[in-house]
């Protein structure tokens, strides 16, 4: 005899396990590159935790250890305690300020003994928790100007924050957060507003402001008689003001070139340019680090037998510089292997974002698609000599372990939050 009005079965949780195996095989791969980026013969063994490799394996046991606790955890207490771990990782940014020590430069490590922890690493998933609980709440209206300022100020305060602490690049990755708007129906006139902002900075640079200026009043003119067939008053003060702003930008572009960035930081922008050679001093990195992909050809020389990463002609190669072990041992199979991975990663992030049920979910996925997005194509850019060398590691590659536990809390948390997709409406 059936029964009846018997209770469904509880729905289990179906993780998806394609972003789970690719951050297996990044790590991994990554962690054989690190190896080989600081292999010594007096040190050969690769379970030596006196060296980078050793203390990365170390690091990864904790990651993976983070990782499953993470996907133990009911998905509301993430984005309940949004703000709660928002507020705890900013007063580590406040502390750094005053109890950090300095390391290259930078004041962005707390020294707590047998370990250093980086808080700008851990202030973006937490960034990310804030701004996609704020966006999920049910009277949020982007069109609105309090909404947009409580959003800015949710990013530029820690962004702020790090930029005290003389982590530029830090800093700039917070920028990564203007992609997800767009998302959630931010004008895309603001995506052009920086692109025009960009294009202007380094055309300052590299010509005479006041010519530059000329060539704007040109442009602005050509638009007016040729390409606008109503002219009206309203286009005449439109057109008139946009010109008025870029000619206050692009005469606020020495000052801020001057004041703002550090001496290495301009140098690097000289460099990319093509304003000053030095292939010696601020370019040695990035011209070391193309001799070394280059010198890989096809396939590479192999494990551990890469010349340039052997002699360490690249410095930070275990860190920000990792792609050049790759590009020289494993060539350029192996380098578009790993770029296949990353992209292969980044899609599907976009195809989970899209099939969540919550704006919370959805915003959290496009947050964490963005940094690593922007992480992977500045590293790799730099490396290559396309963008102007910042120090931002390649996630869940790079030698670090703040940088892998607060890359692998970006990462599962979101794979957690898509596992009880249909539960969380």
């Amino acid at each position: 005899m059936m029964t009846a009005n018997r209770m469904p079965a509880t729905e289990k949780k179906r993780y998806d396990w394609v972003p789970i195996l690719l951050y297996l095989a990044i790590v991994l791969f990554g962690w054989l590159n690190i190896y080989a980026a600081c292999y010594d013969e007096n040190h050969a063994q690769i379970f030596d935790f006196s060296r980078q490799h050793g203390k990365q394996l170390l690091w990864m046991g904790v990651a993976f250890v983070v990782a499953v606790c993470v996907l133990l955890i009911h998905p509301r207490v993430f984005s309940n305690g949004s703000y709660i771990i928002y507020g705890i990782v900013l007063l580590l940014l406040v502390a750094t300020l005053f109890v950090g020590t300095v390391t290259n430069g930078g004041q962005s490590w707390i020294d707590f003994g047998a370990f250093k922890l980086q808080p700008s690493e851990f202030a973006k998933f937490a960034t990310a928790l804030a701004l996609s609980k704020y966006i999920s709440a049910i009277d949020i209206d982007l069109k609105l100007p309090r909404t947009r300022l409580t959003l800015a100020l949710l990013a530029i305060v820690p962004a702020g924050l790090i930029f005290l602490q003389h982590d530029t690049g830090s800093a700039l990755v917070f920028l990564a957060f203007l992609l997800p708007f767009f998302r959630e129906g931010l004008s895309h006139y603001i995506l052009l507003v920086g692109l025009l902002a960009i294009v202007l900075f380094v055309s300052a640079l590299l010509i005479n402001q006041f010519l530059l200026m000329g060539i704007l009043l040109v442009i602005c003119l050509l638009y007016l008689f040729v390409w606008l067939s109503k002219r009206t008053s309203k286009n005449y003060w439109h057109t008139a003001i946009f010109f008025v702003v870029c000619c206050l930008f692009t005469l606020s572009v020495d000052f801020t070139f001057e004041n703002v960035l550090e001496t290495h930081q301009r140098n690097r922008i000289y460099v990319l340019l093509g304003k000053v050679e030095d292939p010696r001093g601020v370019g040695y990195n990035v011209n070391q680090a193309k001799i070394a992909i280059g010198s890989g050809g096809l396939v590479g020389k192999g494990f551990l037998n890469g010349t340039i990463t052997k002699a360490d002609f690249v410095p930070e190669q275990e860190t920000d510089f990792i792609f050049c072990t790759v590009g020289e041992e494993w060539g350029f199979v192996g380098s578009l292997a790993l770029i296949a991975a990353y992209v292969w990663l980044l899609i599907h992030l976009i195809t989970m974002a899209e099939r969540q049920r919550s704006v919370f979910s959805r915003f959290y996925g496009y947050c964490v698609a963005s940094i690593l997005f922007f992480h992977f194509a500045v590293n790799i850019g730099m490396v290559l000599g396309l963008v102007p060398v910042i120090g931002i590691p390649l996630p869940y590659f790079s030698y670090g372990g703040s940088s892998l536990i607060a890359f692998t809390l970006l990462l599962f948390i979101f794979i957690r939050q898509d596992a009880d997709r249909n539960a969380l409406i």
